[in-house]
């Protein structure tokens, strides 16, 4: 770790004299080549609802605050609410060859002064899984965080139990921080949190294996990678 030693030989960090206010992230379209993001709108409920419906059971809402729906009425509400909130702020993942919703995240616990912003709600359907959408997702929120809107830190936090959402963020990136015990309370259970980010001097890395993956070369006629993210992010670094 970097650091510089004042006056009294104590360790400070590094001084950040043209530091700025981040701006919020918008309500706004941000285009893929395999999906688009836009901000969540209620009339996208009845297609996230039924892209949930292919799931063969809840097992996918076992570790979100909310869910699951059994009935459209109970989610159509919940999505109401959703897109009408600046913090978290949350985004449907559209299928391109569609133009039909099929997952929803969202950025949240915003600190435009210190540049922080997590990407949480993580929600994706079967339609969605283990395809380059799932991945060009998460890849277009964080370049736009983190090279349009000029953040420092983009974070990954979950129930320390949920080991497929753990793999996800070490998968794309995250480096894992640690465990907050006891953290928070929902439905009517104790949570450890996981904390994981990514800092804006290993995005330009982290970026470019993103662009490597998501490129149409990198996938065989059956639409199978030829190398994985992992891989190319780690011959990137060496």
């Amino acid at each position: 770790m970097n650091y510089l030693v004042n006056e009294y030989e104590q360790p400070v960090g590094q001084p950040m004299p043209e530091w700025t206010v981040r701006p919020r992230p918008q309500r706004r379209s941000i285009d893929g080549r395999y999906c688009k993001l836009e901000a969540l709108e209620p009339r996208r409920a009845r297609e996230l609802f039924d892209a949930y419906g292919t799931a063969a059971d809840g097992r996918d809402w076992t570790y979100m605050v909310m869910g699951p729906f059994s009935e459209l009425s109970a989610f159509q509400q919940y999505i109401e609410k959703a897109a009408a909130s600046e913090d978290p702020l949350h985004y449907a993942v559209i299928d391109r060859r569609t133009g039909r919703a099929v997952g929803t995240l969202a950025l949240m616990r915003m600190d435009p002064a210190n540049g922080v912003i997590e990407v949480g709600s993580v929600m994706f359907s079967p339609m969605l899984k283990r395809t380059p959408i799932s991945t060009e997702a998460q890849y277009l929120l964080m370049k736009y965080v983190f090279d349009e809107l000029g953040y420092r830190r983009y974070e990954w936090k979950c129930d320390s139990f949920n080991a497929p959402s753990r793999k996800t963020a070490q998968r794309l990136g995250f480096q894992f921080e640690g465990v907050f015990r006891q953290a928070m309370l929902y439905k009517g259970r104790s949570r450890d949190t996981a904390w994981f980010s990514i800092i804006d001097s290993e995005w330009p890395s982290i970026c470019s294996s993103f662009e490597d993956w998501l490129d149409p070369s990198n996938f065989d006629p059956r639409g199978v990678q030829r190398q994985s993210l992992t891989d190319l992010r780690e011959s990137a670094t060496t």
